[in-house]
């Protein structure tokens, strides 16, 4: 069974910084697009950022220069470290996976795509107080 564990979130001033964390069993990372979703408080979804196999990387662009996403495949680990937090950044974040397609080659991996992942975690809270 593959599980995704979150982990890092918390509470922190605006302008601040957080890096998540989520292990991750049973699945090899590089053969899936591994990425965060987040939902703030009375909004829906939101894919925020994937990283693929090869390493590429796609952000939305509400966190485009501000969040970084990466992993480490060896100890299936994924990252999303988050500067210049703001207020507006309070929301449970979510580590997610799917396998990645391939047609021929390998599809890209899409960002937006992120809530609707096979696999979940339960997410880890993040509040940023101004």
């Amino acid at each position: 069974q593959v599980t995704l564990v979150e982990s890092g979130g918390g509470s922190v001033q605006s302008g601040g910084s957080l890096k998540l964390s989520c292990v991750a069993s049973r699945i090899t990372l590089s053969s899936h697009c591994m990425g965060w979703f987040r939902q703030r408080p009375g909004k829906e979804r939101e894919g925020i950022a994937v990283i693929d196999g090869d390493g590429s990387t796609k952000y939305a662009a509400s966190v485009k220069g501000r969040y970084t996403i990466s992993q480490d495949i060896a100890k299936k680990t994924l990252y999303l470290q988050m500067d210049l937090l703001k207020p507006e950044d309070t929301a449970m974040y979510y580590c997610a996976a799917d396998i990645r397609g391939y047609d021929g080659g390998y599809l890209p991996c899409a960002e937006e795509r992120t809530p609707n992942y096979y696999y979940r975690g339960q997410g880890t809270q993040v509040t940023v107080s101004s």
